[in-house]
């Protein structure tokens, strides 16, 4: 496996964020920014979007009243 450099152009909030969270966990900006490629990449976005359409169909007529309010 190779390396491959890249630049990721963020905005201010982006970075101050990434960097409170490297600070918060002992890590670097990069291996945070990595892990949440890895973990989006990986199938946590579709484990989110399962877990999400579970809620939504089991909570549905209290979603539909709350709409209601």
């Amino acid at each position: 496996m190779s390396d491959m450099a890249m630049t990721l152009r963020l905005t201010e909030e982006e970075t101050e964020a990434l960097r409170r969270t490297a600070e918060a966990e002992g890590r670097s900006m990069q291996d945070v920014a990595r892990q949440a490629i890895r973990d989006y990449t990986g199938g946590w976005a579709e484990q989110r979007d399962a877990f999400l359409r579970e809620i939504v169909e089991r909570d549905a007529n209290l979603l539909r009243r709350l709409g209601e309010a």
